[in-house]
């Protein structure tokens, strides 16, 4: 991966001309407001080390937050049948998917906390906050005694340990997208961003994975007596590890030369008033980022948190077979996911979501059928083609979403537009997929819900700018070489020379 990460760019083009469209334009905008050629000092370096760094603890973060996540999915029956013993199995579930959706109805306030607290103190140490609380709260889930030992305050303390996780996560998701497309050259921040969600779908690999094998090697008695509480106890090693990592990374360039720039105006801004500047000043931006999370959320929470359970308990499979099912996908999105991210760079954000939305529309429902369907092959294609839409979804996020707002306040906003939207339609898919099933009976409920997901993906595409190889807003063009720095200096000073007349160039 170092060495993946740490692979230069091609410059950019000899002369404008050579120049995407949407860069063109952005440096455009940048010369004109500056009245001058770009110097060099204009232009930000980012080292190879640090970019590194950057790149391997947010996804970390990520990896750990989503190995709770794959852990608690593929434990949903397990867990409603220790803390919910009283209820039918369907109620189990419910009570066990409420749970899990508890804690992301939490999740916006822990964003209304620590995005403006990263935007005003840095990213890096609101990170390092977030890894703690998130470690804790996971690894408190491991220690709670079952319903059978302490009655209804089981159920009500594994309700407040998801509550810390979703509190903590709240800060997790926009931090890191924030601090690594901070950090990344501008031509290659799609593909290094895409990391990110890497992150995500191995620790959610490896937490399903562990299920997998605890269910092979335990006998479900062992399961349900102390088997399900491992995957939850390991988080406690591995929050000390990513916390030791987070502490090692230095602040973002965008957010130092902010701070630079803005020291005290910055330290004296109240959450409060950062957070009415977003809604006032940016909610364009924070609907087409709702718009972008829900169409990438509910996917994948439909597959990531429902499809193991509903393969258990609608169509009545094996917990083995269903879990060896999800998996292959997670194995098949980890393949696909940097390359998707790397083809955004070079086509744009827009193509990729317009494409895997449109696409969504019209294989939700053969693919649920196929996953339906008897044999092996057929549901492996079904849940393949779910997988391939939603590294689609997943690749262009975490470089899209911070794109759209400026550093002054990008934390805080991804904190609101991503949360909310989170908190509303992906950690609610499960209960809401499941309770559609109960109502109606139709078990084809859940790839209705993502057509009209798909639906409102493709509306916001339309709306969505341009941001592949363009400079973040209120960020300096990133780079990743001396010798790039010199190429886009000497291709703006060519640009300047054209679009300034010859009258104001004295």
């Amino acid at each position: 991966m170092a060495d993946v990460l740490s692979e230069g760019s091609p410059p950019p083009g000899g002369t404008p001309a050579d120049l995407p469209v949407q860069v063109r334009t952005d440096l455009v905008r940048r010369l004109r407001r500056e009245k001058r050629a770009f110097r060099e000092d204009d232009v930000q370096v980012v080292e190879g080390p640090l970019l590194r760094r950057a790149v391997g603890a947010s996804a970390l973060g990520n990896c750990m937050e989503w190995f709770d996540f794959g852990v608690y999915s593929y434990l949903a029956a397990t867990i409603g049948k220790v803390f919910f013993p009283g209820a039918s199995p369907g109620a189990q579930l419910i009570s066990s998917f409420a749970t899990f959706a508890a804690a992301f109805l939490v999740r916006p306030l822990g964003g209304l906390v620590f995005g403006p607290l990263g935007d005003r103190i840095g990213r890096q140490k609101v990170l390092a906050a977030t890894m703690i609380m998130m470690a804790a709260g996971t690894f408190s889930i491991g220690l709670i005694p079952s319903y059978a030992t302490i009655g209804l305050a089981a159920p009500v303390l594994l309700l407040l340990a998801r509550m810390v996780q979703g509190f903590s996560t709240g800060g997790e998701y926009g931090g890191a997208t924030t601090f690594v497309a901070e950090y990344s050259p501008d031509r290659r921040r799609g593909f290094l961003s895409s990391w990110l969600d890497f992150g995500t779908f191995v620790g959610y690999a490896l937490g399903s994975a562990l299920v997998t094998v605890l269910n092979l090697a335990l006998t479900d008695a062992q399961m349900l007596d102390w088997g399900w509480r491992v995957p939850f106890l390991i988080a406690g090693p591995l929050g000390v590890i990513g916390l030791y990592i987070r502490l090692k990374l230095e602040e973002s360039p965008a957010f130092q030369q902010q701070l630079d720039e803005h020291e005290h105006t910055l330290a004296q801004e109240s959450a409060g008033s950062e957070f009415r500047a977003i809604i006032g000043n940016h909610w364009r931006a924070l609907l087409i980022c709702a718009g972008l999370v829900l169409l990438y959320n509910v996917t994948n929470y439909m597959v990531t948190g429902f499809l193991p359970t509903y393969q258990t308990e609608t169509l009545h499979r094996s917990s083995s077979s269903a879990d060896v099912l999800v998996l292959v996908g997670m194995v098949w999105i980890v393949l696909l996911i940097t390359f998707i991210g790397r083809l955004s760079d070079r086509v744009g954000r827009r193509p990729v979501y317009g494409v895997s939305a449109a696409a969504m529309i019209v294989l939700a429902v053969p693919s649920f059928l196929l996953i339906k369907a008897d044999g092996t092959w057929p549901p492996i294609l079904g849940v393949l083609i779910l997988s391939t839409l939603l590294a689609g979804f997943a690749a262009p996020s975490a470089a899209t979403l911070p794109a759209l707002f400026p550093t002054a306040v990008r934390y805080g906003a991804m904190g609101i537009g991503f949360n909310f939207a989170v908190a509303a339609f992906g950690g609610t898919t499960p209960l809401v997929a499941e309770a559609l099933i109960e109502v109606t009976g139709d078990d084809l409920m859940p790839a209705y819900y993502l057509i009209a997901a798909g639906a409102i993906g493709l509306l916001t595409v339309r709306f969505l700018p341009e941001s592949a190889q363009v400079a973040l807003k209120g960020s300096p063009p990133m780079v990743g070489s001396a010798r790039e720095r010199e190429e886009l200096v000497a291709t703006a000073g060519r640009l300047y020379e054209e679009a300034e007349p010859s009258s104001r160039r004295g």
